[in-house]
């Protein structure tokens, strides 16, 4: 089963409650946060306050990715305003071990992410423990973005790492500029969840987007 987490980012931020409820009727599996400082990314976006106010409005899991700078000291933050589900960056992290670790002890699932030209390598020695790999198919920073094609080989080589260390229940996400003529290739190369936004909030019917995604 791959699991379609659609990124707010692209959302109607005047009408955020009925955008969430939107893509929750549609079939959306997670919903996808984009945390970004100016700093490690080049843009703001947004922060604790607007994941708590997401999380009085949906049952869906929330999926917070930090694109920020020392994000460790965040940790605690961020999931006290309702991440389900925590993704830090291997880029951001001097410590990422002992971070995987402080999220789970939060109760929240850990995610790695990495950048496109991060090799899938430096997770060598934390890919047992993660709940979650996500790779950017796009340099971060902005949404919009076309897909990098060289995603599709990275996201194979993380689930042989993933398979040898016998890691079943890892999810590999992939997120930027997928849409229904990439999807595929990221899925048959063993991606299990996708991040989409401006494909889905830019369609007519979020439904028949989603369902496209998963070739339904």
């Amino acid at each position: 089963m791959v699991l379609i987490a659609p990124s707010i980012l692209a959302a109607d931020f005047l009408h955020l409650q009925q955008e969430i409820k939107a893509i929750e009727d549609a079939g959306a599996d997670h919903i996808h946060v984009d945390v970004m400082d100016g700093h490690f990314v080049p843009n703001l976006t947004m922060g604790p306050v607007i994941i708590s106010s997401i999380k009085k409005v949906t049952k869906l899991p929330i999926d917070v990715h930090l694109m920020i700078t020392n994000a460790n000291c965040y940790i605690d933050t961020y999931i006290d305003s309702g991440a389900d589900l925590l993704t830090i960056h291997q880029e951001s992290s001097l410590h990422l071990e002992r971070d995987i670790q402080k999220i789970k002890s939060l109760k929240a699932k850990a995610g790695v992410a990495l950048n496109p030209s991060t090799h899938e390598n430096t997770l060598a020695y934390v890919i047992h423990e993660v709940d979650l790999v996500l790779v950017m198919s796009v340099n971060p920073g902005f949404g919009g973005q076309s897909f990098l094609p060289k995603t599709v080989e990275k996201i194979t080589a993380i689930k042989n790492m993933l398979e040898r260390v016998g890691n079943k229940n890892c999810l590999i996400s992939v997120d930027g500029g997928i849409n229904d003529k990439n999807a595929q290739s990221c899925i048959n190369a063993g991606a299990s969840c996708l991040v989409a936004g401006s494909y889905i909030f830019s369609a007519h019917d979020y439904q028949k987007a989603i369902k496209d995604l998963i070739g339904g």
